[in-house]
């Protein structure tokens, strides 16, 4: 094959990746070490291999929570779930999480580091919710805790709250089986909306954000705690009225 040969068959390889309902775009640095047309094919393939078992970790997580929502409904109860939202990280933020890091990039790297490739997030309407949803789940037998960082009990400095469990759930493939890490994020409807904005600005600002903003930001996210706490404070006066 000639060279002009190999450049038109990775050209076209990269269109197939582009075009591909998995939106698979690798980034510069995976593909680095990449001079034939089949390495592509190869780094493609086993990206895709192990984005699918973390597509079925999440699967299997949010799999669990509809069954919860269903179960609430049939007997009646109010339902402790607002929405689920589901994530996988692009390679791109794989990529500069590992760098930023100092670690190898590498597929084995990312899956031995990485803790939130796979992610979920379930939204409640009260504070109590968060919990009960917590310990519902880590009564399953299949779903093991590694960490857990209560950023309601203990917000971050920039007032950031939100329970993260960062837990471990088997993929049973046809003839292998792995134990994935998913990062499960659980907030309030009002936490929630805090968080998205914060995000926004700090992620998506070209400028830095002024420390005044940064103050501002904090208070407003005090502003939404106690709205919380009143609001599940009305919930329960409303529940003994029943």
């Amino acid at each position: 094959m000639t060279d002009e040969d190999l450049i038109a068959q990775e050209i076209q390889i990269n269109e197939e990746l582009n075009n591909d309902s998995t939106d698979l775009i690798l980034p510069e640095s995976v593909l680095a070490d990449s001079k034939t047309a089949s390495n592509i094919y190869k780094i493609a393939f086993q990206f895709q291999q192990i984005m699918m078992i973390y597509e079925s970790a999440i699967k299997q997580i949010q799999t669990k929570l509809e069954i919860l929502n269903k179960e609430n409904k049939v007997l009646g109860r109010r339902n402790p779930i607002e929405t689920i939202k589901t994530r996988i990280k692009s390679p791109e933020s794989i990529v500069k999480k590992l760098e930023s890091r100092n670690l190898t990039v590498s597929f084995e790297s990312m899956t031995k580091n990485l803790t939130d490739i796979a992610g979920v997030r379930v939204i409640c309407p009260y504070i109590s919710d968060i919990y009960k949803v917590r310990d519902i789940l880590l009564k399953q037998p299949d779903i093991t805790l590694l960490r857990e960082s209560d950023y309601i009990e203990n917000p971050k400095e920039s007032g950031y709250r939100s329970l993260h469990l960062i837990v471990e759930i088997p993929v049973y493939l046809s003839n292998t089986t792995h134990n994935v890490k998913v990062e499960i994020q659980l907030r309030t409807i009002a936490m929630d909306f805090w968080a998205s904005l914060e995000h926004e600005l700090r992620y998506k600002t070209a400028t830095k954000v002024p420390e005044s903003v940064r103050r501002e930001l904090f208070r407003v996210a005090e502003t939404i705690a106690m709205t919380d706490r009143e609001m599940e404070e009305i919930a329960l006066e409303l529940q003994t009225l029943e």
